[in-house]
């Protein structure tokens, strides 16, 4: 008996003294890049039902509906439950920001990748049925974050990347098959992000700068690398704008 297309018994629900948010959300998994960001804009912090589990904050964005900012998020489930309440809250379109390790030799530490689509390894997805929906993020997102990493002369790829839930089952035998598939990177929530909003009919896309490199099958983290700091703080900026602007 296929029950895939049931609501769950506990849903997501406005609470009481929760904010209405605006269209526009970033969900930023990183907490430097979080902090960063919010004195970027000048965003101010809201008390909400799940400040328990991640915190957000708001910006004004002229006439328009204010701007929200959220995170840090850890995982496929934790960056799940932060989509589905700020869909309650009036969200429409998903700007992603996160960190990746690199498959592939030609994308190093500090390279910025536009995920379009994503395998995934976590076990959030499954239970949003997409049926036979290709798993991928929003085009015309993907397109707008295309032309403006152009405009402002930053290197990146387009592609699919892996998601798991497990850091430490990252074999050389998964990473040399995926290598051959070309995919770019691995992650922890992009695919169950890119299942949700299609289950819920929104839109995501998103930036992920390759924070390691696990392509030659041994580990190295850039997390001290002055090009990882540059290149997120610069991708954080292009969702930052192109969310500020996109009415």
């Amino acid at each position: 008996m296929e029950l895939g297309g049931e609501e769950g018994i506990i849903r997501p629900m406005k609470g009481k003294g929760d904010p209405l948010v605006g269209p526009d959300a970033l969900m930023i998994i990183i907490p430097s890049e979080l902090k960063y960001l919010v004195q970027v804009a000048k965003a101010q912090k809201v008390a909400f039902s799940e400040m328990s589990l991640y915190r957000l904050y708001q910006a004004e964005r002229g006439a328009d509906a204010p701007l929200t900012l959220c995170g840090p998020f850890l995982g496929a489930p934790h960056a799940v439950i932060a989509m589905e309440k700020l869909i309650v809250l009036g969200a429409k379109r998903f700007w992603v920001l996160g960190w990746c390790g690199s498959l592939q030799p030609d994308l190093p530490i500090g390279h910025i990748v536009v995920p379009t689509g994503a395998i995934s390894e976590e076990g959030t997805s499954p239970h949003y049925p997409i049926k036979a929906r290709s798993l991928e993020s929003d085009e015309r997102l993907n397109q707008m974050l295309g032309e403006e990493l152009e405009r402002r002369g930053l290197p990146f790829s387009k592609g699919v990347v892996w998601t798991t839930d497990a850091i430490y089952r990252e074999t050389p035998g998964k990473v040399k098959a995926y290598q051959a598939r070309g995919i770019l990177g691995v992650e922890m929530e992009i695919s169950a992000l890119m299942t949700l909003a299609l289950y819920r009919s929104v839109s995501m896309g998103g930036l992920l700068v390759v924070s390691d490199e696990l392509f030659d099958f041994k580990w190295r983290h850039g997390f001290s690398n002055p090009q990882l700091r540059k290149s997120s703080r610069e991708a954080g900026k292009v969702l930052l704008d192109l969310a500020t602007s996109c009415y």
